[in-house]
């Protein structure tokens, strides 16, 4: 197996090793643009994850601040293991497919486990 080439990002490669084609760090695809942080929501389909963003905006109107969130879907490579509730960073690449445009390049924060009998 190959090791982890460099992307160009202060982020540690996987200690995983994949056979991916559309993994940044075992693959050959190119990274470019936006370089974004998120929540995971979902993690169902294959070879994919939904990530939420949160933002504030400021209404004049009614002198309050609106809470906007926005979702992405990214490429998650087998050499990652991502959950819901993880906050993940993902980078802009070429269009994997009709929706997916971003690729997961690294887990910044495990996610919060829920307590027990909460929904």
């Amino acid at each position: 197996m190959s090791q982890a080439r460099s992307i160009g990002l202060d982020v540690k490669p996987p200690s995983r090793q994949c056979e991916d084609p559309n993994c940044p760090f075992h693959g050959s695809l190119k990274i470019r643009g936006k370089l974004l942080t998120g929540k995971v929501v979902s993690v169902s389909a294959k070879n994919m994850a939904v990530i939420q963003r949160e933002s504030t905006q400021f209404n004049k109107k009614y002198i309050r601040y609106l809470k906007k969130r926005h979702k992405l879907h990214a490429h998650l490579s087998p050499c990652f293991e991502l959950k819901i509730g993880d906050v993940a960073t993902v980078a802009e690449c070429r269009p994997i497919c009709k929706s997916v445009s971003f690729v997961v390049v690294d887990r910044v924060r495990a996610g919060i486990p829920a307590a027990p009998g909460a929904k």
